[in-house]
């Protein structure tokens, strides 16, 4: 009898793993290669730990050494992906200045179908790499 409740207990850690139930476990990441500068088309963006109700992800980068440019974003459906593809969020791609090297940070938020954040997640990477 006492490996019901630990059976319960490991049933419930993987279906969190599996849907992404833990807020903390939101992550992204992704690679400036074959991506040129001042491009319109965005690198492909790999997720995990998507927050369980997730139904939107709300996607935009900064460029962390002159946060005044605007680069845009986009919202973009979530169907259970692991990937946001190439190309799939509408910005302006870095362009620092010749020799210049810039931080650029995208922000992830997942929304559920009320348009409510239920996870945010940054990642950060210099370009020219």
């Amino acid at each position: 009898m006492d490996r019901l409740p630990r059976l319960v207990a490991a049933v419930m850690a993987m279906a969190a793993v599996a849907t992404g139930a833990k807020a903390g476990d939101f992550s992204a990441s992704y690679s400036w290669a074959g991506i040129p500068a001042c491009e319109k088309i965005s690198p492909a963006i790999t997720l995990s730990g998507v927050p369980f109700g997730t139904k939107r992800l709300r996607v935009f980068m900064t460029d962390l050494d002159a946060p005044m440019f605007h680069h845009g974003g986009s919202v973009v459906g979530y169907y259970g992906d692991a990937e946001i593809k190439r190309g799939a969020i509408g910005y302006i791609g870095p362009c620092p200045p010749s020799g210049a090297h810039h931080r650029y940070t995208w922000t992830i938020e997942a929304l559920d179908a009320d348009g409510k954040t239920v996870g945010t997640t940054n990642v950060t990477q210099t370009f020219p790499p």
